[in-house]
């Protein structure tokens, strides 16, 4: 994985955990979305902008996923963006979860644009892709 484009902290609390006290593996999932919801607003891309202004939002296409150390109850996250690169209706990116210098997860994710209207795919609009690709 290349250096980090963006970085989320975040803290594990008492929801996030199952009955053994770890995180629940499908809060990861959630952890990683965050990172990417605030990676675009950090780009001046809110999501629900996007949705209005351009009818358009990005959806998960594909999803790996390596689930190494698990998270525990108050451990401090940090969740990265990196490696992002832009098709003309995709945008591939890695991920991790780390906990210091500790990597917890690591996940290559594939997202879709898609028309609101029809939820049809679509191309990324121009502005957004020459972000990605620039």
């Amino acid at each position: 994985m290349t250096s980090p484009l963006y970085e989320l902290k975040l803290r594990v609390y008492w929801e996030d955990t199952d009955g053994a006290g770890i995180v629940y593996y499908a809060n990861y999932l959630k952890f990683l979305e965050r990172a990417r919801t605030e990676w675009l607003r950090s780009r001046g891309h809110d999501q629900s902008e996007l949705a209005r202004a351009q009818g358009v939002v990005f959806v998960v296409r594909s999803l790996a996923v390596e689930f190494l150390r698990p998270a525990r109850l108050d451990d401090e996250l940090i969740v990265s963006v990196s490696d992002v690169k832009a098709g003309a209706g995709t945008l591939t990116l890695e991920q991790a979860i780390m906990r210091g210098d500790e990597r917890l997860v690591s996940a290559g994710v594939k997202l879709a644009c898609v028309r609101i209207a029809a939820f049809q795919p679509s191309r990324i609009p121009r502005a957004l892709r020459a972000l990605f690709s620039g």
